[in-house]
């Protein structure tokens, strides 16, 4: 029995899933091109998109990924008392090396993904800041080692759109890992102004941009073109999912056998409930998130998914009682709020 696809929300129309799938593919098209591709007008886009930003659906920021920075990702489960896993989630959120902060449904335990620029800044974390606070009773580190691209990303809204339209908006751009680099990128003040600023807005405009650096437009736009390229730049777009039929959010811990890592990954970064999909050290080999209708969806996903998939031995089924951060956004009440 084949499996719905999550994020089927009527509140986004097909023109506003059309949308979303060109911001996805290409996070700062200008609206004029993304219009012609679609065939209506500049103005529709820039409104639509407008109109779903104001109402808390969806959010672009530019982010750092730290990898080709010389630095590994982290997802941390982190376990505390009962009484304190709230206030500490909240705190957690507040933290900018660390995103996608969860309470996971034991009540109790809380998961996020750190991504520290500095190997100080990571062991303050790791070894100090997190271990230190009261609530805290014990942290498992996951080291990212091997990120599986999906065969499309979440909300997986190309089939709203033609073969020519989709060839016209051209593919994504993948993350890249550190092996496809000859050394770690090395980043100015410059860069970091113009970070700062796509962190909170990734389609602010290069005159934006160049008013922060003291660069030229032209200038900006080279600088943004080579950080992407190398893999140090991406745009995420985060989503108020409950807003777009989604009730489960989850994550799985997977033990694989090792012959069968690369093999369980790929199939997994093909399935439209991931979102997200790693090999990763520590008593679990894989870690996948999860977005579901519902409980039942859920459990056909457990059965019929990863029931299907060779060299699983072992399964933990976490589902999130409460989304606290995304990318670069604070959740409030199914809604996204930029972090202050």
């Amino acid at each position: 029995m084949a499996l719905e696809l999550p994020g089927e929300s009527a509140i986004l129309d097909d023109l506003d899933k059309r949308i979303v799938h060109g911001l996805v593919v290409d996070a700062r098209i200008p609206f004029a091109k993304l219009a012609a591709i679609l065939d209506v007008s500049e103005q529709t886009v820039a409104r639509r998109y407008r109109a779903m930003r104001q109402r808390g659906i969806l959010h672009i920021s530019g982010q750092i990924n730290v990898v080709p920075l010389g630095h590994a990702r982290w997802i941390l489960r982190i376990r505390s008392t009962p009484s304190g896993a709230f206030r500490l989630a909240e705190a957690l959120a507040r933290l900018p090396e660390l995103s996608w902060v969860a309470l996971l449904s034991t009540g109790s335990e809380v998961m996020c993904v750190s991504r520290a620029r500095t190997a100080e800044r990571r062991d303050a974390l790791l070894l100090k800041l997190i271990p230190g606070t009261p609530q805290v009773t014990e942290l498992i580190a996951h080291e990212v080692m091997h990120n599986f691209p999906l065969d499309e990303d979440w909300p997986r809204y190309s089939r709203m759109l033609t073969a020519e339209q989709l060839r016209a908006l051209g593919p994504g751009r993948p993350v890249r890992d550190a092996a496809v680099l000859d050394a770690p990128v090395a980043l100015t003040p410059e860069d970091e102004a113009m970070l700062t600023i796509l962190a909170r807005d990734g389609r602010a405009p290069y005159s934006q941009l160049a008013a922060a650096t003291g660069w030229s437009a032209p200038r900006v736009a080279r600088r943004m073109a080579e950080l992407l390229e190398s893999g140090v730049l991406y745009f995420d777009l985060d989503f108020a999912l409950e807003r777009m039929g989604v009730t489960v959010r989850a994550a799985i811990w997977l033990r694989v056998r090792p012959a069968d890592l690369a093999a369980v990954g790929a199939a997994l970064a093909t399935y439209p409930e991931v979102t997200y999909v790693a090999a990763t050290t520590g008593p679990t080999t894989m870690t996948a998130a999860l977005v579901c209708h519902d409980t039942a969806h859920l459990y056909r996903f457990v059965t019929e998914r990863l029931g299907a998939l060779d060299g699983i031995t072992d399964v933990e089924v976490t589902p999130a009682l409460r989304l606290f951060k995304q990318a670069q956004v604070l959740m409030d009440a199914g809604r996204i709020t930029l972090v202050r």
